[in-house]
């Protein structure tokens, strides 16, 4: 535990910033939902840290002892249920373990390997986010008396997400397998679902479906392409 992590300890939780004292982990590949968990955890007192794989959590949860570990279900090097797993039988374990996806179907994944909760993308509500991790940490770590509710949104920088969609074009312009393509109907689709951008979850959307059950999904992977292409070219992503 570094000094700054050592001070954030100490810090009690209050009305106006109830994550006070707390270091949150959010292994998340998505630059644009990472961003949103910044801002949620800045504006809650909470300090953040940042995994974007697995193997990055793993190095991580060697050196430091979060006390919130939330984690997305699709990461690029395997699934997010395997660390929940891990998580949910070490010893000693982490007060919290949240899963979190824009997938249909993925909430009973993240029970079923272990979570204590879920958090369903898009996450940008300030109370939302604050109940759910308040909902599960020992009474001693929640603030005292009345609180109130900053019913709020937030918005992450759209910087953040044409990033995002620099890291899908990057990947589109191999030659992807069908491994990759899954991992990328799902990022798109959950990234697509927080920025409210409907026409590219869509995309992603038809892409995973056809893949599956489609002789030849060359269509939909130009169209989805041509989408990330006109996305990363405008001036304003979303």
């Amino acid at each position: 535990m570094d000094d700054l992590e050592s001070l954030m300890a100490t810090q009690v939780p209050t009305a106006e910033r109830p994550l006070a004292g707390l270091t949150v982990l959010v292994v998340e590949d998505s630059r644009f939902a990472c961003e949103a968990m910044r801002l949620l955890c800045l504006r809650s007192g909470a300090r953040i840290r940042r995994a974007d794989c697995l193997a990055s959590a793993r190095r991580h949860l060697q050196v430091y002892c979060p006390s919130v570990v939330i984690i997305d279900l699709g990461l690029p090097d395997g699934s997010g249920e395997e660390l929940i797993q891990e998580l949910d039988t070490a010893m000693p374990r982490v007060n919290l373990v949240l899963g979190t996806s824009g997938d249909p179907g993925a909430e009973a994944l993240a029970y079923n390997a272990g979570a204590d909760g879920f958090l369903d993308k898009p996450i940008n509500n300030l109370a939302a986010f604050q109940n759910k991790i308040l909902s599960g940490l020992p009474i001693d770590r929640r603030p005292t008396g009345p609180r109130p509710t900053n019913d709020s949104n937030i918005t992450p920088d759209p910087i953040a997400y044409r990033d995002d969609l620099a890291h899908i074009a990057t990947v589109l312009d191999g030659s992807p397998d069908g491994k990759t393509l899954d991992y990328v109907s799902q990022f798109l689709g959950g990234l697509a679902r927080s920025a409210a951008d409907t026409q590219l979850e869509t995309a992603a959307k038809m892409l995973s479906e056809h893949r599956n059950n489609a002789p030849d999904i060359r269509s939909d992977l130009s169209h989805l392409n041509g989408l990330v292409q006109e996305r990363i070219a405008s001036s304003g992503a979303i």
